[in-house]
Parts: C-alpha cells; sequence; structure tokens
C-alpha cells in the first residue's frame, strides 16, 4: 500500500507524506517511497514541495511497524533504522540540487519535525505545530535535529525544545526565526505552491548552488567560505540563465530562466 503520493504541478513536484490513519507516521517502506520520488523530482521538476495528506504532516516515527530492529549483538538497537534508512535520507534532502519547500500541517512531531524543518522554505499553517518527542518516549532527536536545531536558532531555545518536549505552535516558530511563514489554514497550500512555483521559475541550478553553499557554510570557516563562493559562482556564471538574466537587465525584461 503506497504511503506517499507525487503529483507535478508545472515545474513544481508536490510529493504527499499519505497515510493518514498514522498521522503520516514514518516508516522505512514509506521513507523508500518518498526517496524514489525525491529521484524523480531532480529528473522532471525545478523545486520540490513536500507536505502531509489530512490533519498533520507526521506525527514521528511509527512505533508499531515493523520488528523491533537489533544490532550485531542481537539487542534492540533502534539506530539501525538511522543508519540504514533516516540518516541518509534525510543528507539526501540536504544536498537536493533544487530547492526544497516544505508546507507543514497540523502536528509535526519527532523525526517529522526534523523533516519538516529541513526545507529552504518552511510554509506553517496557523493550528501547526513542531514537537520533539523523543524524550516522552526516552529517546533521543534524531533527523539530524541536533544538527540543524542549534543553528537555526539559539542552543536554549534548541534545548528547551529537546529538554521539555513541548509544542511549538507555527506563530512562536515563526518568532523564533524556525520558519519562513505562518499564514491562515485555508492559505497553506496556495501559499507553499506560490513561493515553489517563483523558485520553479527562476534559475533552478544556481538555486540549487546556493542552497548547497548554505549547508556547507554551516561547517565552513571564513576562508574556505570565501573559496566556497568563489568556485561556485564560476559555475554559475556558465549557466545559461546568467546570460539570459544579464540580457534581461540589460533590456529591462523580467528574465525568462530556463533552468539550465
Amino acid at each position: 500500500m503506497a504511503k506517499a503520493k507525487y503529483e507535478q504541478v508545472g515545474g513544481v513536484a508536490v510529493i504527499t507524506l499519505s497515510d493518514p490513519a498514522t498521522l503520516n507516521a514514518i516508516a522505512p517502506d514509506m521513507i523508500e517511497e518518498v526517496d524514489g520520488f525525491l529521484d524523480r523530482a531532480t529528473r522532471e521538476a525545478r523545486a520540490v514541495l513536500l507536505t502531509g495528506e489530512g490533519r498533520g504532516f507526521s506525527s514521528g516515527a511509527n512505533l508499531a511497524g515493523g520488528d523491533a530492529p537489533t544490532g550485531a549483538d542481537g539487542k534492540l538497537d533502534i539506530g539501525v533504522r538511522l543508519e540504514k534508512h533516516y540518516n541518509p535520507f534525510v543528507t539526501k534532502l540536504r544536498d537536493l540540487p533544487i530547492p526544497l519547500i516544505t508546507a507543514v500541517n497540523g502536528p509535526a512531531a519527532g523525526i517529522g519535525c526534523s523533516f519538516a524543518l529541513l526545507g529552504d522554505i518552511i510554509v506553517a499553517a496557523e493550528s501547526a505545530y513542531f514537537l520533539q518527542a523523543f524524550r516522552r518516549i526516552g529517546l533521543v532527536p534524531d533527523g539530524s535535529a541536533t544538527y540543524h536545531l542549534p543553528r537555526m536558532t539559539t542552543r536554549a531555545r534548541a534545548m528547551e525544545m529537546m529538554l521539555l518536549g513541548e509544542k511549538l505552535p507555527a506563530a512562536k516558530a515563526l518568532e523564533w526565526g524556525l520558519i519562513n511563514r505562518c499564514v491562515p489554514d485555508t492559505e497553506l497550500m496556495p501559499t507553499a505552491m506560490a513561493i515553489a512555483t517563483e523558485l520553479a521559475n527562476g534559475p533552478t541550478r544556481t538555486l540549487g548552488m546556493i542552497r548547497q553553499m548554505v549547508w556547507r557554510s554551516l561547517d565552513a570557516d571564513w576562508h574556505e567560505q570565501l573559496k566556497d563562493e568563489r568556485e561556485t559562482q564560476r559555475e554559475a556564471g556558465r549557466t545559461q540563465d546568467f546570460g539570459e538574466g544579464v540580457q534581461a537587465f540589460f533590456q529591462k525584461r523580467p528574465a525568462s530562466f530556463k533552468g539550465a
């Protein structure tokens, strides 16, 4: 039974987590489907919009699904699923060559929270909330949360989310700088689609370079980042869209980017 959906709207690949009976709980089979859709999107589309079907983005990992994972010593090892499925997936999200927009409806909990906050542009409905729920079941945050949350906000706020495990409403997430937009529920998908379409109509290769440079900057020092800018600017300057952008600038008209 499929647990994800794919639809292309213009240049935007809309990928929907689709297991509404569990509030789109994350399981390895769902991730395999979404992983394949990401490959398809990078071939066919110019931006990705990730959202959840029904009443929520994701309730977190599906604790009831599948056999209990065990390590080489034969003992319970929940980290096996991270190593085999979830860590490669979040790395793939980080390294996408096209922009990623997340549209967050209802709860984004546990590893679902991690996925939602990996968007380049994060749009949340007013009723949405973010929850680092791990401490409630005696586990540690995963899905890259311990990496990206302290870098997205302050150490103190990241600690608060992870140690207290309280719901963070979308409006407060916006105040904390964790998301880009907080909109009425009825405007969530129209707003997210408008942003995704704008990015899809842009210089796609260059936008991909930008998002990847920003991710790399999180681990780079000053001189490394200036070198990265120099080398990536060389690549950007050789794209067809750069030529079109300059020509449009001098002709005083909107640029018509082709994503090449």
